[in-house]
């Protein structure tokens, strides 16, 4: 007789640790997960591809003169990629929530948990809502550090402002929360900065010489 596998039966779930979770691959989650990478955190990344980035093309980010959105995001990934992010493309998260210190982020494939989660889901707000965040109106409530009303997670990009939905508005908003979680990992004020005398011992091939 041949067996066939019950559509109940499903593999064992299994848990990944991590420092952060960030929820979201557009400009706030990459750039988060850039800075917490790069600075020696473990940092899981979740990208569905949803980012209204592959419809723009920028004239307005200082220091780029004109790049297309989807340009800009393969430029950007590959940024996080190099400093050690474990970004899961098209893994959509199903729920976040609160467990014990830290959080418990579900998505289709597994389970993880995290010490810090950083919300980057552009205009739904949905997830921040399900874990208790406060809102002010319609946007999440956050502070100057992106940090919401529910201690170690973080809120970015257009779920925390009304219309001012610009890239680099978000970027400064994943940099925030990054450095942030970084301050109250290291137990001080943590300003990320390279200088040209150290930057080629510290990251070697990853320097751009402009030639």
């Amino acid at each position: 007789m041949t067996a066939f596998a019950s559509p109940y039966d499903r593999a064992p779930v299994t848990t990944r640790m991590a420092d952060v979770a960030i929820v979201g691959g557009g400009p706030a989650g990459l750039s988060a997960g850039l800075f917490a990478g790069k600075n020696g955190l473990d940092a899981v990344l979740f990208d569905t591809d949803g980012t209204w980035m592959h419809k723009a093309h920028l004239f307005n980010y200082p220091g780029i003169g004109s790049v297309g959105g989807s340009e800009f995001m393969a430029t950007a990934r590959q940024q996080a990629d190099d400093f050690g992010v474990d970004r899961k493309q098209g893994e959509e998260v199903t729920a976040v929530e609160a467990s014990g210190d830290g959080f418990a982020v579900t998505t289709e494939d597994g389970e993880y948990e995290a010490d810090y989660v950083v919300l980057a889901t552009g205009a739904s707000r949905d997830l921040a809502e399900s874990l208790g965040c406060e809102f002010d109106g319609d946007l999440v409530d956050v502070g100057v550090s992106m940090e919401t009303s529910v201690e170690g997670a973080y809120a970015t990009g257009a779920m925390v402002r009304a219309e001012e939905w610009q890239a680099v508005i978000s970027a400064g908003d994943g940099a925030a929360a990054a450095l942030n979680i970084l301050s109250n990992e290291k137990g001080e004020h943590y300003h990320d900065f390279d200088v040209p005398d150290t930057a080629a011992s510290v990251f070697g091939g990853l320097i751009d010489d402009g030639e």
